[in-house]
């Protein structure tokens, strides 16, 4: 092998380990694109930071998800990711719909799609309410 063969294969060699965990990122799906994950939390219905639970209609995002009070003793949970480009979703309660802030995606709360350009739903979890406990998972 000539000197310069030897340097440009290095120089590949060096490249490829360098930018291989970039490539390999790309082809990943990203996280809370409606991919289903496994999700399993508690929300202690007493903290201050919960406490937007305490009423009908009120929302709390945690680990990707948004969970949303329906009423006195029902929660729904799904992801909080628009399935058309990520962007985080809230909760409308005057609509009674999830909303995506981005370009107006509306989701029901079933996660089915109402308004585009989302196509896919979002993925809903389920919710058990022990107590003052909320677990979500899926």
């Amino acid at each position: 092998m000539k000197r310069n063969e030897f340097l440009t294969a290095l120089g590949v060699s060096a490249g490829t380990l360098f930018f291989a965990p970039f490539l390999a990122s790309c082809s990943k799906t990203s996280a809370g694109l409606g991919t289903g994950g496994t999700i399993d939390f508690t929300l202690d219905l007493t903290l201050p930071a919960n406490s937007a639970l305490s009423g009908i209609g009120g929302s709390v995002l945690k680990s990707g998800v948004i969970v949303v009070r329906t009423s006195a003793s029902a929660y729904i949970a799904l992801s909080a990711s628009c399935t058309h480009q990520g962007t985080t979703i809230y909760y409308d309660d005057s609509l009674g719909r999830f909303v995506c802030p981005n370009h107006g995606a509306n989701f029901s709360t079933s996660g089915s799609v109402l308004m585009g350009p989302a196509t896919r739903p979002l993925t809903k979890y389920n919710t058990v309410l022990t107590s003052t406990s909320l677990r979500v998972y899926s």
